[in-house]
């Protein structure tokens, strides 16, 4: 029985450390990627194609974009919106300093990086209870 929690633990401790370490890159990668996010008051508004946000950035132009339906559900009737810009891009906003995508995976990184610290721990605990 032993040897098969010692064999448990190995596969566990390499799959664990080996994905957790895959993951954080990735999620590095993605992060970086995201590029910077300010934030921004808006003007809602409701047009004929739908509610839209409009802003001003930090160089004095003019962005808008269209509400998707989560983010007019989270804003509700309010005629104004803390939002987050993407530094560069006129037309792009969201309603979160940083991406949730990059969050999740993130948290799988996390996730994977404990099992693997445990794996080590639950080895290291059978060798001493053998010994």
């Amino acid at each position: 029985m032993s040897e098969a929690i010692d064999a448990l633990a190995e596969i566990f401790s390499w799959v664990g450390f080996g994905v957790g370490a895959l993951l954080a890159g990735v999620a590095l990668i993605m992060y970086l990627l995201d590029g910077t996010w300010v934030p921004a008051r808006a003007v809602v508004e409701t047009t004929p194609e739908g509610r839209l946000v409009r802003w001003f950035d930090e160089d004095g132009g003019v962005g808008e974009a269209h509400l998707t339906h989560d983010q007019d559900h989270h804003i509700g009737d309010a005629d104004m919106a803390d939002i987050y810009i993407r530094r560069g891009s006129p037309n792009r906003m969201r309603l979160t300093r940083r991406s949730p995508a990059v969050r999740a995976v993130a948290l799988m990184a996390i996730g994977m990086l404990t099992l693997g610290l445990v794996a080590v721990v639950t080895s290291l605990v059978m060798l001493f209870v053998r010994g």
